[in-house]
């Protein structure tokens, strides 16, 4: 299987430009579009968002990843096999928690290159091939490589929202286990008390629970709680005492 994770969004050619590689190179492995909203060139929301998001999958799976802001530049071409899945994209920070939270970790730099490959768009010439030939059992041509270690403090729960639904629903970067269902969550000027279900919450009200990825995330019931609350993709979270 095959499941792309890009920042491209749905309303430009991009995403499509992938799916049309794919469906070329590997016509018979079933495709997924996982997400194409990832915060626009925030890399470090999707690596907290990337791990979550691949626990659902059947292994082995190949994600073709590409949040991409220094395409072109110098940062390296990258396969990572975390446990048994493929990642395929930039070695920017995209795989750090990905690649941290495996019990088995092996990283290839990528040599292969194509014919023809545009300076702006290595998701389409260059990792969507590379992912291509994972998911038939072929490997392009590498050698063995490290991540690069991020700039910044990337720690092992990002205490930030990273993704915003379209329900208004706040997504943060904290795992179930930082947050035991007791503690208030204080983002901003507000401190929200914990709820298991939205059924559980008054209408409007808003409350913090563990979704289904086995995130935290800020929610209302039957509301938006980014309109209500004021949020915003960045805003940081913390247990309140």
């Amino acid at each position: 299987m095959l499941a792309l994770f890009t920042d491209f969004g749905t309303g430009d050619p991009y995403a499509g430009q992938l799916h049309a590689v794919l469906a070329r190179l590997a016509p018979a492995v079933p495709r997924i579009d996982l997400l194409h909203q990832v915060p626009a060139f925030d890399v470090r929301a999707g690596a907290y968002l990337l791990p979550a998001l691949a626990s659902q999958f059947p292994t082995p799976t190949v994600f073709l990843c590409v949040v991409d802001p220094g395409v072109g530049g110098s940062r390296a071409p990258m396969m990572v096999k975390a446990d048994k899945h493929w990642y395929v994209g930039p070695d920017n920070g995209l795989f750090t928690l990905v690649a941290r939270r495996a019990a088995a970790c092996v990283c290839h730099v990528i040599r292969w290159r194509p014919a023809e490959l545009s300076m702006s768009f290595h998701g389409r010439d260059l990792f969507a091939p590379c992912a291509a030939r994972l998911a038939l059992g072929e490997m392009p041509e590498a050698e063995a490589g490290v991540l690069s270690v991020p700039n910044g403090d990337w720690p092992d729960d990002w205490p930030q929202v990273i993704y915003i639904d379209h329900y208004g629903n706040a997504m943060t970067g904290l795992r179930a286990q930082v947050m035991p269902e007791g503690q208030r969550l204080r983002v901003g000027t507000k401190v929200l008390s914990h709820a298991p279900v939205f059924a559980q919450a008054p209408p409007g009200a808003a409350f913090w629970y563990v979704n289904s990825l086995g995130l935290v995330e800020i929610a209302c019931n039957q509301a938006s709680a980014a309109h209500q609350l004021g949020l915003r993709l960045g805003d940081r979270v913390a247990i309140a005492n």
